[in-house]
């Protein structure tokens, strides 16, 4: 079987791979249809507003809760400390992709994170590769959601709630305790964000009015489909930080029907209807958010998912790359395709950089001179997709990150910006 897709963000789901699977009239009747049993997955607190909830009923062939005890395991680069403070501004080149054999979980390497799970309150940043896929394996996070963005590799994922193709360019959630295995065709290289704070949503437009930025119909959540298997199967669970695993005698894609609207979803970078200023001055990076989660502060985020898409800049009078400035947010930047308009060299595809809470940051000293006499005529910036993890809180980093392909030249990409001065002659 395909991919299939329903569209729309936050809507109630209603799927079944088998007709009548689903029950009519309520969510747990004595006996399900087939023999299935019901099992309710909670995303939020039962008594949060109706408004907020955000929970799924599965029709499935057995329940979760038939496997062995869990028992830990080595979490290797995945649930290291990220213990190491430093407010430089930081670089890295594309990060490692190597050629032995190892799936999706195996190759997540932590780079930063802030925050406790145990409190429901942080995130961590990770660049993920994979070379084979994840055999007769399934993981789920207790911790947080994934926001996975793949730039090198299409992602065929199996999720409880049926599969995702997510290619470069896509981007895919899976929430807090939904098991998922990632498959690959080849060498696999990305970025993915665990959010510990709620969830993501998309943010509110405000005066721009009912259209733009991210769609609501373009998200798209898997239809139903289910393995009825005998197999050696071992689920790995992120719990408080670490891994744990258990055996079961059966695939957990066994949900033959569900209803819900707490699903995983995938989208398409480049439906996002990007808004700009047509008069003057560099708009904020605010306003290419594509997903936000929200902390209880009005307006502060735990963590906004920020895309720079290809788009026209036509603005008059002004410096058109994005200005210099000092952030009271931490800032993860990411590259998926070409170059990025204030790093055209050194920040690469498959690279990073990080400007932490307060540190200043802005273009390169040629990117600077460039835009400083550059014709103002409009021009499409075609050909690029570069992101930001953009977070109100401040990021540690880890030993792996720390020890992978630093630029420790970086700041040497401002030198050149030195006192020119001319005050007026008396």
């Amino acid at each position: 079987m395909g991919y299939n897709y329903q569209p729309g963000f936050g809507n109630h789901f209603s799927t079944e791979a088998i007709p009548g699977a689903l029950p009519l009239g309520q969510n747990s009747p004595q006996k399900c249809a087939y023999n299935l049993y019901a099992e309710q997955l909670s995303g939020t607190a039962f008594t949060v507003p109706r408004s907020q909830q955000q929970r799924s009923w599965l029709y499935r062939i057995q329940p979760s809760v038939t496997h062995m005890p869990f028992e830990e395991i080595d979490g290797k680069l995945f649930t290291k400390d990220a213990n190491v403070i430093t407010p430089n501004q930081l670089q890295w080149a594309p990060f490692e992709l190597t050629d032995d054999k190892h799936d999706f979980i195996e190759g997540m390497k932590l780079i930063a994170g802030a925050g406790e799970p145990a409190m429901k309150a942080g995130l961590g940043v990770y660049m993920y590769t994979a070379t084979v896929s994840m055999t007769n394996k399934s993981f789920y996070s207790s911790d947080g959601d994934f926001l996975i963005v793949p730039e090198q590799g299409t992602l065929d994922v199996q999720t409880e709630f049926g599969k995702l193709e997510v290619k470069p360019g896509e981007i895919t959630v899976v929430q807090r305790g939904i098991q998922f295995s990632v498959n690959v065709s080849g060498p696999s290289r990305g970025y993915a964000l665990e959010v510990y704070t709620g969830h993501f949503e998309i943010p509110s437009l405000g005066p721009i009015g009912a259209n733009g930025l991210a769609n609501p119909r373009d998200f798209q959540a898997p239809v139903a489909y289910f393995d009825d298997i005998k197999v050696e199967w071992t689920v790995v669970n992120k719990f408080l930080g670490k891994l744990f695993k258990a055996s079961m005698d059966h695939s957990p894609y066994n949900v033959v029907a569900w209803h819900g609207n707490y699903a995983p979803y995938k989208y398409d970078l480049s439906l996002f209807n990007a808004m700009n200023s047509v008069s003057f001055d560099h708009a904020d990076p605010s306003i290419f958010t594509v997903l936000t989660c929200p902390t209880n502060s009005p307006g502060v985020a735990a963590v906004d998912f920020v895309i720079f898409p290809p788009r026209w800049m036509v603005q008059e009078r002004s410096f058109r790359p994005p200005y210099y400035h000092k952030n009271c947010m931490s800032e993860f930047m990411g590259l998926i395709l070409g170059e990025y308009e204030a790093k055209k060299e050194g920040f690469r595809k498959g690279g990073a950089s990080l400007h932490s809470c307060m540190t200043a940051h802005g273009p390169d000293t040629h990117t600077y001179k460039g835009a400083s006499s550059a014709e103002l005529k409009p021009v499409y910036m075609g050909g690029t997709m570069a992101f930001m993890f953009e977070s109100s809180y401040l990021f540690k980093l880890s030993e792996y990150a720390m020890h992978s392909k630093i630029n420790t030249d970086y700041y040497k990409c401002w030198e050149g910006l030195v006192n020119e001065f001319e005050p007026p002659k008396q």
